[in-house]
């Protein structure tokens, strides 16, 4: 088989595990596994802009997003208290509001994607696409979100640590 089927194949199974996981997110009955699926599926998207040759915008994605939902978890248990992915629940509220409000905004969006008169293109891309890209997604800031990205970590681990009055083994959870 061709790399370009192959890449194809790729493109089009990452496509159905990011919207499968995306369903899965209402499906599951605990915040731990909807958890779970949402980063499986943002994983599945960043996949699928590397494979479309956007290398920065998907690293960006599969990072960022892999981080968001690891301080999810964190604050889960960190406000929680218990383990949530024991916890069932709906993750779902006002199921019919919720399903003709995504219905709508579908239609909305796709018809205004489809009937929209797109502008011709004028010009020719950069010939770096993705150092374009972190240009005009960062442009002069890339400093100072790489200086304050510790302060970040740094903060999320204090608000943890100081939140816990006593330890896991002064409540008496011993293995």
């Amino acid at each position: 088989m061709s790399p370009d089927l192959w890449a194809d194949l790729a493109f089009w199974a990452c496509g159905v595990v990011a919207v499968l996981a995306g369903a899965a997110v209402f499906y599951v009955d605990s915040m731990a596994r909807a958890t779970y699926a949402l980063a499986l599926s943002f994983v599945a998207v960043g996949v699928v802009l590397l494979l479309l040759g956007q290398a920065y915008l998907g690293a960006v994605v599969v990072l960022m997003m892999v981080m968001e939902m690891a301080v999810m978890a964190v604050y889960m248990v960190m406000f929680m208290g218990m383990n949530p992915a024991l916890m069932p629940m709906s993750m779902v509220h006002s199921h019919r509001a919720a399903i003709g409000a995504g219905v709508g905004a579908f239609l909305l969006l796709g018809a205004g994607a489809l009937l929209v008169p797109w502008p011709e293109r004028r010009g020719a891309p950069d010939p770096d696409v993705t150092a374009a890209l972190g240009e005009a997604t960062m442009g002069s800031h890339m400093l100072v979100m790489v200086a304050i990205s510790p302060v970040m970590v740094a903060t999320i681990v204090a608000g943890v640590v100081l939140s816990l009055h006593r330890g896991r083994y002064d409540r008496g959870d011993r293995p």
